[in-house]
Parts: C-alpha cells; structure tokens; sequence
C-alpha cells in the first residue's frame, strides 16, 4: 500500500476524485482514505500545515496502514532562481531548518535522539516520480527539501537556508514525515511543486499558483500510481 500524505485540501483533491472503493476513518483529528487508484492499494490524508500535524498524520497512517512507502506531495517555495513556478523537485534528503539547539554545542538544524541533520528518501522511489513526472510532461528536479514551521518569503532567509542546508525547497512538513518514516523504518518520497520564487513577493505568487502547483504534482502521483507502483 503506498500512503499519501498532503497538508491541504487542494494538494489532495485530484487523488482523491479518482479513488476507488473509498473507505473513510477518521483518527487523531485526521480523516483518512483508503481504497485504489489505477488498482493500486493507497490511502490518503490531508494532514494540515506544519511539522506537528504532519508527523500526527504520518505515525497514525503508520499504525493504522502500515504503508510500503509514504509519499509526502504538495507546493513549496523555491530557495534558488533556477527553479521555476510549476517546476517539481523530487527530495534528495530532508532537513527541519528550524530546529536549533546551537547553544548546546549542536549544528543548527541537528535532530537529537535521531541524531541527525539529514533524513533519508527513497531513492528508488524517487526514481521513479521523476520518470512518471517527465510522462506528464511537468519540469523534474531533484533537490533538497527544507522544512520549518514558518511561511519563509524573504529572499535574504531563503538564501540562508539554500545556504546552510544545501535546499532548493521550503515547505512545512516533509521533514517531519521522513522524521516519522526513519523511526518506522518505511521508505519516505518528497514531491514540491514550485508556488513561489527565491525573489520577492512569495506570498502573491504562492496565492496565484498554488493550486496549479498543486495540480502538478497530483498528476504525476497519479502517473506514478498508473505505471510505476
């Protein structure tokens, strides 16, 4: 089963048009859906924004469904002018930008009791959203995603996050969920279609684009579903 996990209703709403045989639960204040898609066994769960309510979501879809792989898709906000409104980048790692415990003597960003900066996503999995995004057409790039619970819009934090952390992407949960796949030991994707630019004025591009980003990114889902799970 591969699970399906988006922050807004907007980032789902294509997926879930299309499932088939739907059955709906409702846990922890999240409604998940599980059926298929193309035949293929999914569930699906829109968690909400922010680290805290997608790691809610992704452990309870992790009890409840026991998920092959979880797959987190959505927009985000470019951190580097060569990525574009409507790009897609797949996540190479994930980092939570806003977490610092420097004072203790760690790296910023450093997660202890995982004791890591870094969380790993599937590379074969990966591999193969990018080729169901390259059949629909949609621009794949791969890249880092860094995640923080803030709406980062400032070109100066932007190029200081790409900076420390190495990220072409901000957003506000994927690095939770890899966080909760890594405990859980389930193979974890990232999908962010491009809302915004690295330059100013994030916050009207992201109101202009975001549901055609969104769109992107749930057409190649559904690609992926179709010919590669």
């Amino acid at each position: 089963m591969t699970g399906i996990l988006a922050a807004m209703q907007i980032e789902m709403a294509l997926l879930a048009e299309r499932l088939e045989n739907a059955e709906r639960r409702t846990v922890s204040g999240v409604e998940f859906l599980s059926g298929a898609i193309a035949g293929k066994p999914v569930v699906l769960a829109v968690c909400g924004i922010g680290k805290v309510n997608a790691a809610v979501c992704a452990q309870t879809m992790a009890l409840l469904y026991h998920p092959d792989v979880m797959i987190n898709t959505g927009v985000g906000g470019a951190l580097n002018r060569t990525l574009h409104v409507l790009d897609v980048v797949v996540g190479t790692y994930a980092v939570q930008h806003d977490v610092d415990t420097s004072a203790l003597g760690d790296e910023k960003g450093f997660v202890s009791t995982v004791n890591r900066l870094r969380f790993p996503l599937s590379e074969r999995v990966s591999d193969d959203l990018e080729r169901a995004l390259v059949d629909t057409g949609a621009r794949a790039v791969r890249g880092a995603i860094a995640s923080g619970d803030q709406f980062v819009s400032e070109p100066d934090a932007k190029a200081a996050i790409a900076e420390r952390f190495g990220a072409s992407v901000c957003e506000m949960e994927g690095g939770a969920i890899a966080h909760v796949c890594l405990l859980n030991e389930i193979p974890c994707c990232i999908l962010r279609a491009i809302s915004d630019g690295a330059d100013d004025g994030a916050a009207l591009t992201y109101a202009e684009f975001a549901e055609r980003a969104a769109h992107v990114s749930a057409k190649a889902m559904i690609r992926y579903l179709e010919a590669y799970a």
